[in-house]
């Protein structure tokens, strides 16, 4: 016997949000618990005294939903493989996965519904390599949530199952799932859902304001300073859009926003489709429930506010300081259709400053729910609390609430997501992400009584990190909310918002250093007027969209203008060189603006000028907050092919974005788009950038530099690894600056799924009127600006309109064939971009011995993207006798049990059905295969030697 080698990245962070984490089995006997970090179910008997473990089974990357078809069988969603577990626990055999079922991209809730409860319903995304569907990423008007439906006890041939049908929603993404008490009605709810808010252009403001902007256009401090002219969000009131000031902008808005959050579909019909909509239940959703006596469906949401400007407390002004979202359950009456919020934080005065007993009442981010069985309570979990709340239902329906602590339990654990009543102990299991645990509270008594934990493989600096994220007491006025108000598990909320600061100082721009992906005097030397552009960053910055705080490692300065960067102090004086006592010069990797520690440490002034903390966190907890979410990284992406490849468009797009010349001496000359580079002279795409200096190496649309954008600020240049899941707006508010968005949208606005694209407010509909911008057009001639400052030719643009012509009073002038087929051809590109992780990882499928000919392809394309270097690759073989786990490492399986010799694919196959009754083939990130395949706990013992010698696997201080 002897050791295994350590992973040399064994822990990739994704931060992915549980959705039904628990489940318990219908007798009542054992309770089942998605171990998310550790990519495993956990199964535990209930006994009188408590939780005891009674085993633990690999599925798939990320679990994040549970649900038990009956007492020998669990369905585990599993969020990154894009793939569904059904586990057998019947006991013949131990507890083991015998299909993997695979599914749209991103599955996040399933839940048993039909006359026989014998359909299995699960929510994805309306992509993913798995669908076989058409994405429609290009297309206008379609519904972009889905339901996956299968027959239990049909599952198809197919080793990865073939749907009953798939249900698609008017909407985006979506999370939960509910069903009514007949079974026969399936509630679906989008996530991330919006509310009926948009952003209108520059331009736009400029017309409806007379050429001015709605507010004072100078800094109110000591400065005199111009403030940019920015765009605005306006929200649909009344039948019109209006902005924060009752101004009309009908005019600008080219979507319509029915805002439909929560369907109903038809469980018993064959197929399943869907029979109803309601509208306006809230911003973001997270749960729902449904009461067993009346219907009544309870949505668990927060609503966002980001249609009132402004952060800060600057007097005379608007801000969201202290009250970004409201917590909400919102009831709906599916008989009535009725739709009715209810604030779950009524004692709130947010006019006066927060106290600690009012902050000990609050409920943040509401997620989980149950009902009890006789329907008068509701028990839900808030994750930025730390509380399981009961309500009265009968107080829900009615409108209003009156919190009170006596209907709160305090959980030690922290972090909850989610709850399972066992209401024949008069118990409630909940779990505690933050701690990895699950909390028994006692209902009679209203407290924690236990506690059972489950293997966690993060590292400490995960742990000690994440709480800054969510926790809402401690780090807000109110305790309501917290920076996972607007980046809701570490992602974004799919939203814009106005957070200048009007009483706030100007922050200067950095110029020492290789900051500028075009030199300041390039620019300044065409465009003289833009000059002052180069000198500050102002404290009024107009809408911006949420960014994810996924994949910031490696990638500079933050925020969309890189105001949050190690060069500049948010006080405004330049960062000194402790070697040099000079203001620092920003170098690669890691000095100036490219330095993400201090970028991120920068946004403490946050906590007291937008969450309303009192003060800042204290520096070592902040450096705990950056330590955390920097690990973070962006799934891969499931546009792309799972091989890697490209489409032919996809292709295309590409070669344009690289568009270069090969001289005969070997040496490549950039051919520019926008008369100074092309694509990937400021969008750097290099996967290997600053390779063996980080963590997490690689460019993927950005090195981290600053850019001039024809805009009236200086932006960062934005990385491009999630720009397919901003697809769904598509009617651009109209801008000059993109001629696409006039020439191209003649007709009346359309019912869309979301208010906000592309770009950094959010205006641009879709990237094809982005890459029609005057500064990409391809002209052989000078071209006259409207300033009479004249630009030189364009000769490798993209061709669309002659920009001579564009304020002919004949009409812009098409030019060759319009462009249509190569913008179509780079945003296919941009759809599949490059990201940290290859498209494979998280892929998986289960092999037993009679499902060869349709499970060995997929098997081949494992070990291939394996052997590419793209993912490790993990096999778990579950047996009659025992399991085994492995990982491929030169060309052979490498079992959990030194003495045992490495076995080939075709041994490993041979094996079954003689030794093991089915394999489960998964790709890994890349360095995780050792602990993920054969040592869980990272001890350097193999799973297989410490369980023979009656060790712990998954306790590194316990091994032979």
């Amino acid at each position: 016997m002897s050791q295994v080698p350590q992973s040399s990245n064994p822990y990739t962070l994704f931060e992915t949000l549980q959705v039904r984490p628990l489940a318990l089995s219908p007798d009542g006997k054992r309770l089942y618990a998605a171990n998310t970090p550790d990519n495993r179910l956990e199964i535990f008997d209930v006994t009188s005294h408590g939780l005891r473990s009674a085993g633990s089974v690999a599925v798939g990357l990320e679990p994040v939903a549970v649900a038990a078809r009956s007492n020998d069988e669990v369905w585990v969603v599993n969020h990154l493989s894009d793939s569904v577990s059904v586990v057998r626990v019947d006991g013949f055999g131990g507890p083991r996965v015998v299909r993997t079922l695979l599914v749209g991209d991103e599955p996040r809730d399933i839940v048993f519904a039909g006359p026989h409860r014998d359909r299995a319903f699960i929510t994805t995304a309306h992509r993913g390599q798995n669908t076989g569907d058409p994405y429609d990423l290009q297309t206008p008007g379609v519904g972009r949530a889905d339901v996956w439906v299968f027959d239990a006890d049909h599952l198809g041939a197919a080793a990865g199952g073939e749907r009953l049908t798939k249900v698609t929603m008017f909407a985006d993404t979506p999370r939960a799932l509910a069903v009514s008490p007949d079974g026969r009605t399936v509630y679906a709810a989008a996530f991330a859902s919006g509310n009926q808010t948009t952003s209108v252009s520059v331009e736009a403001v400029q017309h409806v304001y007379g050429g001015s902007q709605p507010v004072p256009v100078i800094h109110l401090g000591p400065y005199t300073i111009p403030q940019p002219p920015t765009g605005e969000i306006v929200k649909f009131r009344d039948g019109h859009w209006l902005d924060a000031y009752g101004a009309n902008f009908d005019a600008f808005v080219k979507v319509k926003l029915p805002d439909l959050d929560v369907f109903a579909i038809d469980a018993a019909a064959n197929p399943p489709v869907q029979t109803a909509s309601f509208a306006h239940v809230g911003t973001t959703l997270f749960n729902m429930a449904v009461n067993p006596k009346n219907g009544r469906v309870y949505v668990t949401n927060t609503d966002a506010r980001n249609d009132v400007r402004f952060e800060g407390h600057t007097p005379g002004f608007t801000s969201v300081r202290g009250h970004i979202v409201d917590n909400q359950i919102t009831v709906i009456d599916p008989a009535g259709g009725s739709v009715q919020p209810v604030n779950l934080n009524p004692h709130i005065d947010y006019d006066a400053d927060g106290t600690a007993e009012e902050r000990a009442l609050s409920v943040a981010f509401p997620q989980d729910a149950v009902v009890t069985r006789d329907g008068k309570r509701l028990y839900a979990v808030a994750q930025g609390s730390a509380k399981l709340v009961s309500y009265r239902t009968a107080d829900l329906e009615a409108g209003a609430v009156t919190p009170s602590l006596d209907d709160q339990v305090m959980l030690s654990g922290g972090g909850p997501t989610g709850v399972v009543l066992d209401e024949r102990r008069d118990r409630a299991y909940v779990l505690t992400r933050f701690d990895n645990s699950i909390s028994i509270v006692d209902l009679d008594d209203n407290a924690e009584v236990g506690k059972a934990s489950m293997y966690n493989p993060e590292p400490e600096s995960v742990v000690n990190g994440r709480q800054y994220l969510y926790d809402a007491e401690f780090t807000s006025d109110h305790g309501d909310n917290a920076c996972a108000s607007c980046h809701i598990g570490g992602d974004n909320d799919q939203l814009a918002w106005d957070l200048g600061n009007p009483g706030g100082l100007p922050l200067e721009i950095t110029e020492l250093g290789n900051v500028m992906a075009i030199p300041p005097a390039a620019i300044i030397a065409l465009l003289p007027s833009f000059a002052p552009v180069f000198d500050y960053y102002m404290p009024l910055k107009g809408p911006m969209t949420t960014q994810s705080l996924r994949g910031m490692d490696n990638h500079g300065a933050m925020h969309w203008r890189g105001d949050r960067n190690g060069a500049i102090a948010q006080t405004g004086a330049p960062v000194i060189d402790p070697e040099t006592g000079a203001p620092i010069v920003s170098a690669q990797p890691n000095a100036g603006i490219f330095d993400e520690h201090a970028a991120f440490t920068s946004f403490n002034v946050a906590f007291p000028g937008l969450v309303g903390r009192d003060e800042m966190l204290d520096p070592g907890d902040m450096d705990d907050f950056a330590d955390f979410i920097l690990q973070a990284e962006y799934p891969p992406n499931p546009v792309r092919n799972l091989d890697n490849s490209l489409t032919a468009e996809q292709q295309a797009g590409r070669d344009f974005y690289f568009n270069h010349l090969m001289l005969p001496n070997g040496a490549s000359v950039e051919l520019p788009s926008d008369r100074f580079h092309n694509c990937n002279g400021c969008h750097t795409l290099d996967p290997a950038g600053n390779a063996g200096l980080t963590d997490h190496p690689g460019f993927f649309g950005t090195d981290g530099k600053l850019s001039f954008e024809f805009e009236t600020q200086i932006f960062k240049v934005p990385h491009l690894r999630n720009e397919y899941t901003k697809v769904g707006m598509f009617g651009s508010s109209l801008d000059s600056l993109q001629p696409g968005t006039i020439i191209l949208q003649q007709g009346p606005a359309t019912d869309e799924i979301r208010g906000f694209g592309f770009q950094h407010d959010g205006s641009l509909g879709q990237l094809e009127h982005f890459f029609t911008g005057q500064v990409f057009l391809k002209t052989l001639d000078p071209v006259q600006l409207a300033d009479g400052s004249v630009v030189p030719p364009n000769p490798y643009g993209i061709p669309f309109v002659d920009p001579n012509s564009l304020s002919s009073p004949t009409g812009p002038v098409i030019l060759e064939d319009g462009g249509f087929q190569l913008r179509h051809d780079i945003v296919a590109f941009m759809f599949a971009f490059d990201s940290n992780q290859a498209p494979i990882v998280g892929q998986q499928i289960t092999r037993t011995w009679g499902n060869g000919s349709t499970a060995d392809p997929r098997i081949d394309l494992l070990v291939a993207r394996a052997e590419a270097g793209e993912c490790d690759l993990v096999a778990q073989g579950t047996g009659w006798l025992l399991d085994t786990g492995y990982v491929y490492q030169g060309g052979a399986f490498q079992p959990d049990h030194s003495n045992w010799p490495a076995v080939s694919l075709a041994d490993l196959k041979w094996l079954m059905p003689w030794w093991y009754q089915q394999v489960t083939f998964t790709c890994v990130p890349t360095g995780s295969g050792v602990r993920i395949g054969i040592d869980r706990d990272g001890d350097g013992w193999a799973n297989g030697d410490e369980v023979a010698r009656h060790r712990d696997p998954a306790n590194p201080a316990s091994h032979p």
